[in-house]
């Protein structure tokens, strides 16, 4: 299974953030799945954190290099990606969330994302932040036991 996880998602993945819905974690888990790195989140990252309103993201934007040393895959972006986002329905203004969806149409993956706005665009979605105590211990039982074979699988 091809998976795309939002930005949030990425960050919440490799931050060990336990808002990652259990359909989610299961989804990043599984040994089939290619999880797919949008130049588009890299960019937003990137950005966010120049502009000071994603400082938690420092580590990351000196190393993106470290998502392919985990196994995530590169997803460039597209005259087609690009031709979708302009041409894409609606008033969703955020040109990274656009450029998202027109890679998720386009290439045929799953995104993984807690927006219900994404629902609109006709893609299909995995996900919903979830109650943190709640799962908490479910979460911890993954991440440890996927540690040796799916490294890039973990959540913390």
């Amino acid at each position: 299974m091809k998976l795309l996880l939002d930005t949030h998602a990425l960050l919440w993945t490799i931050t060990g953030d336990l808002r990652l819905s259990r359909k989610a974690a299961v989804a990043l888990h599984q040994p089939e799945a290619e999880i797919f790195v949008s130049a588009a989140y890299i960019w937003e990252i990137t950005t966010k954190f120049r502009l000071g309103k994603l400082p938690e993201a420092g580590v990351l934007v000196y190393d993106f290099d470290s998502l392919r040393r985990l196994g995530f895959l590169d997803l460039p972006i597209t005259i087609e990606h690009a031709q979708r986002a302009g041409l894409l329905p609606g008033n969703h203004k955020d040109p990274f969330d656009r450029l998202l969806i027109a890679q998720a149409q386009a290439e045929n993956i799953v995104f993984i994302s807690n927006e219900q706005l994404f629902d609109d665009y006709g893609i299909r979605r995995c996900g919903k932040a979830r109650n943190i105590r709640r799962d908490h211990q479910i979460v911890l039982q993954s991440t440890y036991a996927c540690r040796k074979d799916h490294p890039h699988r973990l959540l913390a």
